[in-house]
């Protein structure tokens, strides 16, 4: 009876030291992958955290968002795509003395084709603003805060000021994706 009872002790001792060591690696697992998230949307990460309240629930939603996104063919444009996006840019802005409120409007407008030829769906906005979180989260806010202004404007509550600020919102996100490639074919990803 002894010896079953060393067995079963030794045997009880090599399953917790199995369990202790799957939970250190999971662990360490889960602080890494905290740390690629949080090192990849930066920003975005906090706010998606404080917006979902659980760091569990953000990095759930975070990793989504990846996934979601690798699924897409995101290209960049063509040096004539880019020179046409530039220019629609330029002459956008000129008009904005003029007409300020329809200028926000034609920056949206010229963002979401911007973004319709780069490969992104042009879902409801809070889809978009995910879409666009994985690749480019420095800039996520900006767009935020543009179609926050966009919406203020429509209802007549936006100061030419605050127009102002969302064409330079918009055009912190245009630059961004604005991305032009070097005749090399898309990559799928």
């Amino acid at each position: 009876m002894g010896n079953l009872d060393s067995q079963t002790s030794t045997m009880l001792a090599v399953v917790v030291v199995l369990v202790l060591v799957a939970l250190a690696a999971w662990y360490f697992f889960q602080k890494k992958q905290s740390e690629r998230l949080q090192q990849r949307f930066g920003p975005e990460y906090a706010r998606t955290v404080d917006e979902l309240g659980s760091r569990a629930k953000a990095e759930s939603e975070l990793k989504a968002r990846e996934d979601r996104v690798g699924k897409l063919t995101i290209v960049p444009l063509s040096p004539s795509d880019a020179s046409r996006f530039s220019q629609a840019w330029a002459n956008l802005q000129a008009g904005f003395i003029d007409n300020p409120q329809g200028v926000v409007a034609q920056a949206d407008q010229l963002v979401r084709e911007l973004m319709t030829t780069r490969g992104y769906p042009m879902a409801d906005f809070e889809n978009r603003v995910a879409d666009i979180s994985v690749d480019h989260p420095a800039v996520v806010e900006n767009y935020r805060a543009a179609q926050f202004i966009a919406a203020r404007d429509t209802r007549g509550e936006a100061t030419t000021e605050e127009l102002r600020n969302a064409v330079v919102h918009y055009r912190v996100l245009f630059n961004e994706l604005l991305e032009v490639r070097n005749d090399a074919p898309p990559i799928a990803r």
